[in-house]
């Protein structure tokens, strides 16, 4: 079993996939604590719903953002979490935190990265005209949404999708797969090669995908 914070800023609907996947066995993880940067943040009455640990760290009371890390890295260590898991946490993660978890923070990115890093990405993406988007889930580096992909899963995109209707569809592969990469971890199956991470046993992708299925050379 792997313990695992969680960081938060909103809603939380991340958030709750874990615990759902974790309370239902799916998920061999335990949620020592979850930080939010923001007071009001619905994720944290989840929390508390379940009788999860939290902690609110505000970024007006610190500085500098390494100065706010330092403090976050902190109160993690002080919960004994392992693995860091960002669930729409709206910040930059530094180097104090990235020191004292090296390749142990991870992310989810509504966006098969690496296109459409950083903020409104669904919009980016339908504005661009590309058929397929989906989201990923990664290790944090010192970039934005730029560390080593663990798993990613794919949505097309349709004629008449606005941001927030490819956004809600998104969404729910995001709740179906970061449990996934969490399990993945806890198993220990998840081996770093450079900028590839490599999964042990896992079995090979079949078919092609295609958008528009227009059937154009149909036999």
């Amino acid at each position: 079993m792997v313990d695992i914070g969680v960081l938060v800023s909103g809603g939380g609907t991340n958030l709750q996939s874990i615990i759902d996947a974790i309370e239902s066995k799916k998920v061999d993880a335990g949620i020592k604590v979850v930080i939010s940067n923001n007071p009001d943040a619905f994720a944290l009455k989840r929390a508390a719903r379940h009788g999860i640990p939290r902690e609110v760290i505000l970024k007006e009371d610190f500085p500098t953002r390494e100065q706010y890390d330092t403090e976050l890295a902190r109160i993690l260590k002080i919960h004994d979490v392992e693995l860091v898991v960002l669930a729409g946490f709206m910040r930059i993660i530094t180097r104090p935190m990235l020191e004292a978890f090296p390749m142990r923070i991870i992310n989810i990115h509504p966006a098969l990265l690496p296109s459409f890093p950083g903020l409104n990405v669904q919009k980016k993406a339908i504005e661009y005209g590309v058929k397929f988007s989906g989201c990923t889930v990664h290790f944090v580096d010192e970039g934005v949404d730029s560390g080593p992909i663990i798993i990613q899963a794919v949505v097309p995109v349709r004629d008449n999708d606005t941001a927030d209707t490819l956004s809600k569809r998104i969404l729910e592969e995001e709740h179906r797969i970061y449990p996934q990469a969490i399990q993945l971890y806890s198993e220990g199956r998840l081996c770093i090669n450079g900028r590839r991470v490599i999964v042990k046993g896992a079995s090979e992708p079949a078919g092609v995908l295609e958008n528009p299925l227009a059937a154009i050379f149909a036999s």
